[in-house]
């Protein structure tokens, strides 16, 4: 009896555990600490399992997804990110890569392997609108949200254990089996208010920390939302699985406000943004010109009719009195 009980306060201990993120020692706030501080949350996960996790399912991506193998664009997305992640809290390495698809989107696979669609490229005005969502999308990566969150999902399947040798628990044993239903992709995988929180406000560090504005991701988001109220389904995605509601967009803007000191200039944008996007812009209008001709009615020329020769039978064959010589008859 006594083990019993003890088996499942102790999973509840890790549980905690597992959801207290290392920086609540390491001054979170100090943005001139960032890079020497530790925010992953603690995990059973090691990183190097959650880099071949990740590794495995951005194979799968790239076969599945039409990626953008343009260098002027692949080389200045990867650039801004690489900035952004060389001024974070990320302590492995960051693979990006382009999908061409038109949502307004970028997400993250464990392991740090970061995803931006063509859609978030052409909707930026500039550099820094950029920056800012791939900064969110690096912060639940520095974090280990995923694993943080596979972790408390792995306690508790073991803590319903016991209720399957407890009677009449059954039921409920099932319903809360159901309730962990972990067959969702990682590429949609939707991580809860706080760690959506904490990404924002990592997210908007790290823009500090590179130099960019950081309200300019907030006033992103209300550009992205305004357009959606006044145009409804003009935007076909804009983060689903965490949309940028208002308490957020509050909440992140006192953020900014209190904890980041005012700087009398920031990088807003570059030319190379504007290079970008004209040659997106290129290669989308020339994949559907490709996709139009790949997908449309084909012309064939109608071959004119042979004429048959007089050696020649209508069914291709040859003649064969044709062979025979000539016979000379005298004439009476």
């Amino acid at each position: 009896m006594r083990m019993r009980k003890r088996v499942p306060l102790a999973l509840t201990v890790m549980m905690v555990a597992a959801s207290v993120p290392a920086w609540a020692s390491n001054k979170k706030k100090d943005v001139d600490a960032i890079g020497s501080r530790r925010v992953a949350h603690r995990s059973m996960i090691s990183e190097e399992k959650e880099i071949a996790i990740g590794k495995r399912y951005a194979t799968a991506i790239d076969r599945s997804a039409r990626i953008i193998k343009d260098p002027v664009i692949n080389e200045y997305v990867n650039r801004v990110a690489q900035n952004v992640a060389r001024n974070s809290d990320l302590k492995i390495p960051l693979t990006v890569k382009v999908i061409d698809s038109p949502d307004i989107n970028a997400f993250a696979l464990p392991g740090g392997f970061l995803y931006v669609n063509s859609g978030l490229l052409q909707a930026a005005d500039e550099e820094d609108q950029l920056a800012g969502v791939m900064a969110h999308e690096i912060a639940h990566v520095a974090a280990r949200h995923w694993a943080s969150q596979m972790t408390k999902a792995t306690i508790l399947q073991y803590a319903m254990l016991p209720l399957m040798f407890t009677p009449l628990s059954y039921p409920v044993y099932i319903g809360l089996s159901e309730g962990l239903n972990m067959g969702i992709p990682l590429a949609f995988l939707k991580f809860n208010r706080d760690d959506e929180a904490e990404a924002d406000y990592l997210g908007i560090q790290y823009m500090y920390k590179a130099g960019y504005d950081p309200n300019a991701y907030v006033a992103f988001f209300g550009r992205i939302v305004q357009e959606q109220r006044s145009n409804p389904g003009s935007v076909p995605s804009i983060f689903a699985d965490h949309p940028p509601t208002a308490d957020r967009i509050i909440k992140t803007e006192e953020e900014i406000k209190t904890d980041l000191p005012k700087r009398s200039e920031y990088l807003v944008s570059t030319s190379e943004f504007n290079d970008m996007k004209t040659r997106l812009a290129g290669v989308m209008s020339l994949r559907r010109k490709m996709g139009k001709s790949e997908n449309g009615p084909t012309l064939r020329k109608r071959q004119p009719a042979s004429k048959t020769s007089p050696t020649t039978q209508p069914s291709g064959k040859q003649n064969p009195e044709a062979d025979k010589p000539p016979v000379l008859q005298r004439r009476d």
